[in-house]
């Protein structure tokens, strides 16, 4: 069984092919989802699917992006859900940044503030993290850190393969390897997904976005993870099978499902 640790299937994209994409998933080996909190305005979705089918669960949290929409007690309203595995997808995100020094200095100022708002309602409620890193892996290792994140730990969702970021392995955080492996222009990924320790590998695919090769170009599906844990096997040198089995139980014990 393959878990998809980041999918999201509340996404306007998957609404109308819901029941076929996930029969195509089992075909697959594909049976758990877990749908990340970024936009608020489709919590009630995440949540419905949750209910609705056994093998997926969802995540409360604001993506950087989305700072503005940050709202604790619409979030606290969800995150004691039994369906509901971790908070997140929050971090930081810098590769749109733009404007004077002021105004850069201000969004990163925001974007801190609610990353560490969600981590103490992680520590709070007792869920991992599911954490977004782009072009600020320093200040979001710093942040980590310091606020003591690994108490609960969590997943780096999408790695973006800094090797600054390696550390974390030892302070209970694991690595989301998606689609981006396959890419050819990947070979920073490729080169340093052999320094990750094996029981901090899961495998995700961040769908709609980013579909492995060589769908690139199309929406991203679940049962495009075997793809992934085809490509991490062939690197590893490793068979099918124990790829599988290693990050599906590196999934079920950050996230606590079975």
């Amino acid at each position: 069984m393959i878990i998809d640790t980041h999918i999201h299937l509340d996404d306007e994209r998957y609404r109308e092919d819901m029941d076929d994409l996930l029969e195509r998933a089992k075909q697959g080996g594909v049976e758990r989802f877990i749908i990340p909190g970024a936009d608020i305005t489709t919590l009630d979705r995440a949540v419905a699917l949750s209910e609705q089918y056994d093998g997926i669960y969802f995540a409360v949290g604001i993506h950087p992006y989305d700072k503005e929409q940050y709202d604790e007690k619409v979030l606290e309203r969800y995150i004691s859900h039994p369906k509901c595995v971790a908070v997140g997808e929050c971090g930081l995100d810098y590769f749109r940044l733009e404007g004077t020094d002021e105004e850069i200095a201000d969004e990163k100022a925001v974007q801190k503030e609610v990353f560490i708002a969600q981590i103490a309602l992680a520590k709070r409620y007792k869920k991992p993290l599911i954490i977004h890193i782009r072009n600020a892996s320093h200040d979001s290792k710093i942040i980590l850190l310091e606020h003591h994140a690994g108490t609960v730990g969590g997943v780096l969702h999408c790695y973006n393969a800094d090797d600054e970021l390696l550390s974390l392995a030892d302070e209970n955080f694991y690595f989301g390897i998606g689609g981006v492996l396959t890419f050819k222009n990947a070979k920073k990924l490729v080169n340093v997904l052999s320094k990750i320790p094996k029981e901090r590998l899961v495998i995700e695919t961040d769908g709609p976005y980013l579909t492995p090769h060589p769908h690139r170009g199309e929406r991203n599906e679940p049962l495009y993870t075997t793809l992934v844990r085809d490509k991490m096997a062939e690197l590893l040198e490793m068979d099918h099978t124990a790829v599988e089995q290693t990050t599906t139980a590196n999934a079920q014990r950050l996230f606590n499902i079975s």
